[in-house]
């Protein structure tokens, strides 16, 4: 049976763990299997020469930022033109990888699959703004394999970094910036920031609208999602 595909994506700091976790709980609990799988541990090729790129010829700290323990990241958010022919190159190189494991996936998974960011973050990370890089997003988004539902967790930057100090606060505006234009572009469901049980129960109302729900559903406010 082939499987129902959801993706979360938004900024760093956004909630996308805490509800991808409170979304298999609660597939899971009604008899529903879920495989989670992340961008940069099962889609993104080369992984360890890119982290190695980011640590040696970027400065990038390893690790993730936490309050009390900020990282000072150099990798998505440093942009020139060298490093953005390299990330144009290497994004289809990912989209092939995708594109690979999401047909192949019928056959090994079944049940639902969750994707914890997608080639989307990855597009949003660029320089949107840029005509070029539009072009290149509007280039690739024909082939990308579309999930079922595709979710983005808005966020205000300022609480995000709070939450996950890791990048400057410019790059998270902009960054937040490129995810809302790339929704738009994508048919992507941007979720509003809310508390994290507000954002689970706008997660769930989207999802009864577009796949087989179990019959114990909790009571979903209409108004949670923008």
């Amino acid at each position: 049976m082939k499987p129902f595909v959801i993706t979360f994506s938004g900024i760093d700091g956004a909630g996308k763990t805490t509800q991808i976790d409170k979304l298999s709980s609660y597939l899971e609990s009604s008899g529903i299997p879920v495989q989670k799988l992340t961008l940069w541990d099962n889609v993104a090729l080369f992984r360890s020469a890119r982290s190695g790129f980011s640590r040696a010829v970027l400065q990038s700290d390893t690790g993730v930022g936490m309050p009390g323990r900020p990282a000072e990241r150099r990798d998505k958010n440093a942009q020139n033109g060298f490093l953005l022919v390299g990330r144009f190159l290497l994004y289809i190189l990912d989209l092939i990888s995708l594109r690979k494991i999401v047909r192949k996936a019928p056959r090994v998974m079944g049940g639902v699959i969750i994707f914890d960011r997608y080639i989307y973050d990855q597009l949003a990370a660029l320089p949107i703004e840029n005509w070029l890089v539009r072009a290149y997003v509007k280039m690739l988004l024909p082939f990308i394999p579309k999930p079922d539902i595709g979710y983005v967790l808005d966020a205000e930057p300022e609480i995000a970094r709070a939450r996950k100090p890791e990048y400057p606060l410019d790059f998270m505006h902009r960054y937040r910036g490129s995810f809302l234009r790339l929704g738009k572009l994508a048919g992507l469901k941007v979720i509003s920031a809310g508390t994290p049980e507000d954002v689970h129960l706008a997660v769930l109302r989207q999802l009864t609208k577009y796949a087989p729900t179990p019959s114990a559903q909790p009571e979903i406010d209409t108004e949670l999602v923008a």
